[in-house]
């Protein structure tokens, strides 16, 4: 027996592989072959359709942007800080990655809520509350994705080269300058890798936007809670919506295909 035979996948692997393979297919199989293809095009016209699209497409990327201004400074500090507790601090901004979407809803109602410690200031300050508004989608969106984001970024800090910064400081450049300058340009890739994964989070975020935003065509409305609407009413136009959904997911993966998803 050559070397390559004896270090190649065991038999007794496949089956088991080929049965997960069909697992994850088998359902996305079912979503295409449902698919209203005739109806396609005039179902992407639809003015509920788009409306949810345009909402979800919005709401995403001013969640991504956020993400970014205040998530990779965090990165930075979790890479490079030196204080004590910053594991837990670390653990503490992955909360969000393994808790209950809809947990994080009632968490945010908690705190920004107009009865909430935070929001309950904010409606008597200006009379303004957040809950059921398209401010809310962006903050949940914004609360259940960053975390992607700070961990892409903070692992590209990690493996990033040192001795760039540190020529830098021997010549006299500021912290700040280093970090504009050099360090940013090193881990542009990790940041550009981190905002796709946080954009596609947010674009499919639901248990925490329907809890803390409601469902509101128009207002607080996305793809995800306009398909959930749209099973007990137009079962075809949630297909088309959760269509659309996919094929966004597929790009976000192709997109990223170089960075993770190529062989090595």
């Amino acid at each position: 027996m050559s070397r390559r035979e004896r270090s190649g996948v065991p038999p007794a692997l496949l089956a088991p592989a080929g049965l997960a393979l069909l697992f994850l297919i088998v359902p996305l199989l079912g979503l295409f072959l449902r698919a209203p293809w005739r109806s396609l095009p005039d179902r992407l016209r639809e003015h509920a359709i788009r409306e949810a699209l345009q909402l979800s497409l919005v709401t995403a990327t001013e969640a991504t942007v956020v993400a970014v201004v205040l998530g990779v400074p965090l990165a930075v500090v979790l890479a490079h800080g030196h204080f004590p507790g910053r594991s837990f601090l670390r653990a503490l901004v992955t909360v969000p990655l393994v808790m209950p979407p809809v947990v994080g809803g009632v968490a945010l109602l908690s705190a920004l809520g107009r009865a909430g410690f935070v929001g309950k200031r904010i409606y008597a300050f200006n009379g303004y509350s957040l809950p059921f508004t398209t401010t809310a989608v962006v903050i949940a969106e914004t609360f259940v994705a960053m975390p992607f984001l700070v961990i892409a970024v903070e692992g590209a800090l990690r493996g990033s080269d040192v001795r760039y910064a540190e020529a830098a400081a021997t010549l006299g450049a500021t912290r700040w300058t280093t970090f504009r300058t050099v360090t940013l340009p090193l881990v542009a890739p990790g940041v550009m890798a981190g905002a796709v994964l946080c954009w596609a989070r947010a674009l499919g975020e639901f248990g925490a936007t329907i809890t803390f935003a409601g469902s509101f065509p128009g207002r607080t409305q996305t793809m995800p809670l306009a398909v959930y609407q749209a099973l007990e009413t137009d079962p075809p136009a949630a297909i088309v919506l959760s269509m659309v959904l996919l094929i966004v997911s597929v790009a976000v993966l192709a997109l990223l295909r170089e960075r993770w998803v190529a062989p090595s």
